[in-house]
């Protein structure tokens, strides 16, 4: 999934100096949420309101465009020439237009795993009309028919005669939409994030992919889907200790070795308590909070923020960790410590005592020591399990704070929420008309941790846009007691004039979604935020990360895309969804192992790859998918052949040499080969036998011929997808180099043309492709990443090196 918020402010694309904070863009994003108008999921008068109303006050400001959130499709729109009156009046007596009723309803269909299809529906009410739009920022005569990150579609700047089905129009990530207008006088966009009940439970209730949304003692899920941080779930009772018993004199290599196990506490869990604990990594180091449950159901703070592991770049020596502690199959105990439970197989080859994951956690304030997490009384679950301790929880018929007549109860509220001790009520705050609303809006407003909880409230209810709601949503206004009823004497029409203005604003009836049906709304910065942390890439989100036009010049300055419109030289949409898509769930695994969810990291990543696998072709031949061209037969062009000859580049990073390939057929424990071994040159005797040896690397720099009987055949990692990509992130985090070890060192930093040429260097040895690669990582990164064009450059100037300017034409169909 590729996610981002309805405003992408430029200060939210800087880097932040603590390295925990790992996602700026929302950080930011996250304080233009109003606390004191729209808040989620309840309204100033306690009525629903499945909504939230966001005010850019950074970034450009009133400038800043609302965008697009994810790639989509247009279910309807309005657009209005100007805004509307909601009976209020100027000083003049002429009626205020005061309200915008433009809107843009979008439907979005992604994946967060293997056969997880998620589908949900994005709403961006009280768009700016035409006249102010203009004002604001004078349009062209002639727009262009397609929406786009840098100007608002035809079909956006033409009023329309009331609400307008979206016939099939698209919108991509980051689009624009518009601007924020006003609603009764104040100026916010009101912006939703909801379900169907048919997705809602498509999704969550999956067969195979359940998720105990709310349950309060979750337990491992069966299911391999897996996405965000990781979580334990402690028991009570549980033991804690200084350093693992036999893993005291463990070092790591290299002329400053230091003990994977640096001393901690010990200590244990009171039988009564609970203890749950976060853990991720970011730019090389593990991250750690924790939360304890003494018997009450009532989880406090051990942490006062995130701690970091006390075994510094703990992320970049996962490799060497794995290896010094996993020796039967290091793959398996990568993942067992990056996840807390091996992903990749449901056979391991690690036995259950081999499997012990020590790791350290925090355990009482100020207290951290290590357990072995793979104990089977400890529950390990991760963002996509929803975990209720992280606030996440349903809230429907019989767990509502909402009463029958659709307003929120206190007392209900409170206990719903876990707040133990509402917020004392002044006699400055008690005016004569202080009523049950303000008590509520003053709990919402001034309680920080109940509208932390209220972000978790996946709520079942009824839009506030469909007009068929509205008796059971406004008829108490009409009542003796309501606003209206007080005030029939002198406003006789007062309701069915709010009615009939409310109504202007409505307009699910003229949808496809109809009238009359309960929706699951989420709080839609909290939504975003969190499915953020899924970094999974369906075929077609894959396919975006093609260019239309892959070559580059090699002569002039700057060297430029070549543009010739033929098939040589142009990769429609097509044409790469079917280049990558036996590929697309190992690579998604590559990525979810090695890297996690960074956008950057994933589009420096896939740039090499789009390089190192030829685009993706398969040409036939002795031009072979993931298998270097000509099969290490000798050629003059590159030397190195006459050495490395069948243990020719494979894979997506094109693993070389024998001693590379024998390093991960160890990490992987690959099974000894049976039969003889696959030769794919033709003409060619078999090169690879029971008695052949082969340099494990480059005789120039020190290799030694070596017997590969009875290895695994190298085949396999051109021909199985899993092998083939996983055998790549292997590579990038197993790379040593001046740095240290581990290419995320580099792709981790600011971003720069050197930094990118040092990467390039790091996978290919030389400048095979250069230009290309420069390119490629300026056009991944502006589709996967934050930043909208004029962010990148338009010229690319690496130190010493020919200028690129890279072309962002993404491929059509």
């Amino acid at each position: 999934m590729i996610i981002s918020p309805p405003f992408l402010p430029a200060e939210g694309l800087n880097m932040p100096a603590e390295k925990w904070k790992t996602d700026p863009m929302m950080d930011v994003v996250d304080t233009f949420e109003l606390s004191h108008s729209g808040v989620f999921p309840i309204a100033f008068d306690r009525r629903w309101h499945c909504g939230m109303h966001v005010v850019p006050f950074g970034g450009l400001g009133q400038l800043e465009p609302v965008r697009a959130i994810a790639d989509g499709e247009v279910v309807a729109y309005r657009v209005s020439l100007k805004a509307i009156s909601d009976g209020h009046r100027n000083a003049d007596g002429t009626e205020a237009l005061n309200s915008n009723i433009g809107f843009v309803l979008l439907k979005h269909v992604t994946d967060t795993g293997e056969g997880r299809t998620i589908t949900f529906y994005s709403l961006y009410m009280h768009l700016l009309d035409l006249v102010k739009t203009n004002e604001l920022s004078p349009q062209p005569n002639h727009p262009a028919s397609d929406s786009s990150p840098n100007a608002l579609p035809a079909w956006l700047l033409a009023e329309t005669d009331g609400v307008q089905a979206g016939a099939g129009k698209k919108v991509f990530r980051k689009d624009r939409l518009g601007f924020r207008g006003r609603y009764q006088g104040e100026t916010h966009l009101h912006f939703e994030i909801f379900m169907t009940e048919e997705d809602f439970i498509a999704y969550f209730e999956q067969d195979g992919h359940e998720v105990a949304l709310g349950e309060a003692q979750p337990t491992t899920p069966a299911s391999k889907d897996y996405w965000g941080s990781t979580y334990f779930v402690i028991p009570g009772g549980s033991t804690f200790v200084s350093v693992p018993a036999g893993l005291g004199d463990l070092k790591t290599k290299g002329r400053s070795p230091k003990p994977f196990f640096p001393a901690l506490d010990t200590g244990a869990l009171n039988e009564n308590s609970t203890l749950y604990v976060e853990t991720y990594f970011n730019r090389g180091e593990r991250f750690m909070r924790a939360w304890i449950d003494r018997g009450d159901g009532k989880p406090v703070p051990v942490t006062s923020d995130f701690a970091r592991d006390k075994f510094e770049e703990y992320e970049y020596g996962l490799y060497e960790r794995a290896t010094a502690l996993y020796g039967t199959c290091p793959s398996e105990g990568f993942e067992l410590l990056r996840f807390g439970r091996i992903l990749s197989t449901d056979t391991p080859t690690l036995t259950a005592t081999e499997q012990a994951t020590w790791v350290s956690v925090p355990f009482a304030e100020g207290k951290t020591g290590y357990i072995d997490i793979n104990q089977a009384g400890i529950q390990k679950l991760s963002d996509a399990d929803f975990p209720s301790f992280m606030h996440w929880q349903k809230i429907e018929d019989g767990n509502t704070p909402f009463d029958q007549d659709g307003l929120c109860g206190y007392d209900t509220l409170c206990r719903i929420a876990g707040a133990t001790d509402s917020q004392p009520i002044t006699p400055s705050d008690m005016t004569s008309e202080f009523s049950h609303d303000q008590q509520v809006a003053a709990l919402v407003q001034r309680d920080v941790s109940v509208r932390a909880k209220l972000k978790g409230f996946i709520c079942h209810a009824r839009s506030e846009w469909d007009a068929g709601n509205n008796d059971q949503r406004y008829g108490w206004l009409n009542e003796p007691e309501g606003f209206f009823g007080k005030r029939e004497d002198t406003d006789p029409h007062g309701y069915e004039n709010f009615i009939n203005f409310v109504k202007r604003c409505q307009f699910l009836a003229q949808t496809p979604l109809g009238e009359g049906k309960k929706f699951w709304f989420f709080h839609p910065l909290a939504f975003i935020r969190h499915f953020r942390k899924c970094g999974w890439l369906n075929h077609k989100e894959f396919a975006n990360t093609f260019p239309r036009y892959p070559y580059y010049t090699n002569n002039g300055s700057p060297a430029s895309a070549i543009t010739t419109n033929n098939s040589t030289y142009v990769i429609t949409k097509s044409t790469a969804i079917a280049r990558i898509q036996n590929h697309v769930i190992a690579l998604n695994q590559t990525i979810r192992k090695y890297l996690g969810a960074d956008a950057r990291r994933t589009a420096i990543f896939l740039a090499q790859v789009l390089l190192e696998t030829a685009q993706w072709r398969n040409l036939g031949g002795v031009r072979r998918l993931l298998s270097e061209w000509g099969f290490g037969k000798y050629s003059a062009v590159n030397p190195a052949t006459q050495f490395y000859g069948p243990f020719y580049g494979r894979g997506i990073m094109q693993l070389t040499w024998a001693g590379n390939f024998s390093e991960y057929g160890t990490y992987r424990a690959l099974p000894a080969h049976v039969g003889p071994y696959v030769e794919r040159l033709p003409n060619s005797p078999v090169r690879i036998t029971e008695t052949s040896e082969h340099y494990n690397f480059n005789p120039r720099d020190g290799g030694m011929p070596m017997r590969w009987f009875p290895r695994f055949d190298p085949d396999r990692i051109a021909e199985e997808p899993p092998l083939a990509c996983d055998s790549g992130g292997f590579y990038w985090v197993s790379k040593a180099f001046s740095q240290g070890q581990n290419i995320k060192r580099v792709a981790d930093k600011e971003y720069s043309a050197d930094n990118i040429g040092l990467i390039n260097r790091l996978v290919n040895g030389g400048f095979n492709g250069y230009n290309e690669r420069q390119a490629y990582t300026i056009f991944i990164m502006n589709e996967l990443w934050d930043a909208t064009l004029g962010y990148f450059p338009e010229i690319i100037a690496p130190t010493r090196r020919t200028t690129i300017k890279p072309d962002l034409t993404r491929s059509n169909e």
